[in-house]
């Protein structure tokens, strides 16, 4: 299956022409950043947290402190959601209510389980460490007892999804083409005040 399976929890509802549901174009999102937010309910309360996630084939993996509540979570079967999130350009209009700003971003819905083969664990943790710096897995030492005992890995499936994108210049109204202001894109860069 080249698309990810989308429902109407995650079928993009505003600016539909931006979607896509096409699992390499997610994929690439995810292996540039390897940085989503992942959203989960604990004891009735939402929680957000900015995590390293990274794809092995179809699945995506993170790794958490053992014991740790969001393992205990996703051990139970729980649903959970990340979103993967970039900005690239601001998009500079005549208007205040045109700027916008270029971008990709994803959000999918996973459910998973705690790696405990070793082999995958070596294997999941090889591949974020080569493409941090490819054969770098080869020169380092691997994980040893007591790092096992103490993480937990795991590896998510993703179940349902999108993907959202923005690219090119600013939408203008014709009675503001003649305002003498500059219109266009910049490269984003972070606000320093």
């Amino acid at each position: 299956m080249t698309e990810l399976n989308c429902t109407e929890h995650s079928r993009v509802k505003r600016v539909a022409k931006r979607a896509s549901y096409d699992k390499a174009t997610v994929y690439q999102l995810i292996d540039d950043l390897k940085l989503g937010h992942m959203g989960f309910v604990i004891n009735g309360r939402p929680v957000v947290i900015p995590i390293t996630v990274w794809r092995v084939e179809e699945h995506l993996y993170f790794h958490v402190a053992n014991k740790s509540r969001l393992q205990r979570l996703i051990e139970s079967g729980a649903e959970c959601s990340i979103s993967f999130a970039e900005y690239n350009e601001w998009v500079m209009s005549k208007s205040a209510f045109h700027h916008s700003a270029n971008y990709r971003s994803a959000v999918l819905y996973c459910t998973g389980v705690r790696v405990v083969d070793d082999k995958e664990f070596d294997r999941a943790f090889e591949v974020i460490i080569n493409q941090l710096e490819q054969g770098r897995w080869d020169q380092v030492r691997s994980p040893n007892k007591l790092e096992r005992k103490a993480t937990a890995l795991m590896r998510l499936t993703i179940n349902e999804g999108s993907f959202k994108a923005r690219k090119g210049g600013p939408i203008e109204e014709p009675e503001d083409l003649s305002l003498p202001v500059w219109n266009g894109t910049k490269p984003a860069c972070p606000f320093h005040l």
